[in-house]
């Protein structure tokens, strides 16, 4: 199927045929310079030499650094939402599951998302607040329904459930200063006592609810 010719800042024109493996090695060679660098302090130089092409082939895959950011960051949120699947009965699970992701299994993904959010502006970073604006929308919508099948304690406006759930579940990713303190001075300086302390809170504001 032809690639679209859409004009959405977010895309890309049409690549060469066969070019797809040089297409991911750049995706995965931007992922890791965004995590580190932000949009600001990314170099185009340094995605294309890890990801073995030239800067030209990564202008001819992705119009431009913000782009290519654009790019980076959806494909960063599909891979949170689907790593991190939200039951609204179970928000302490929920609250888990983010701090495996966002924590242990992949702290640049916190650390990719927040440079946008610092960064990001524009045609282009309108795009990228539009998705995420929809994702959170859709996850209210959850929480709402849950109410009302009386899974979830009506009296909190649902929009305050899911900033809460989500702050405390990124506590440590977002403040990694306080991790190294806890490493020296927390009675249990574990990663499993970080997560346990997170759910046990979560679990505190918004009690599991039995099926």
């Amino acid at each position: 199927m032809p690639r679209s010719t859409t004009t959405d800042p977010t895309s890309e024109p049409a690549a060469p045929e066969g070019a797809d493996s040089t297409r991911e090695r750049i995706v995965a060679a931007a992922t890791d310079e965004f995590a580190r660098h932000g949009i600001a302090g990314a170099r185009v130089d340094r995605i294309a030499k890890q990801a073995r092409t030239s800067k030209e082939r990564v202008y001819a895959h992705f119009r431009g650094k913000e782009v290519l950011y654009a790019h980076v960051f959806l494909l960063e949120l599909a891979r949170v939402a689907e790593a991190t699947p939200m039951d609204p009965a179970d928000l302490p699970g929920y609250a888990g599951r983010l701090y495996d992701h966002f924590t242990i299994a992949r702290p640049d993904h916190h650390r990719l998302i927040t440079w946008g959010r610092l960064e990001l502006a524009g045609t282009t970073g309108q795009s990228c607040a539009d998705t995420v604006r929809d994702t959170l929308a859709g996850k209210i919508d959850q929480l709402r329904e849950a109410q009302r099948a009386g899974q979830l304690d009506p009296a909190w406006d649902p929009v305050d459930v899911l900033a809460l759930v989500n702050q405390i579940a990124t506590t440590w990713a977002a403040q990694t200063e306080i991790g190294a303190v806890a490493a020296e001075q927390a009675a249990d300086p574990s990663l499993a006592a970080r997560r346990a302390a997170v759910v046990a809170a979560v679990e505190r504001l918004f009690p599991r609810m039995t099926r």
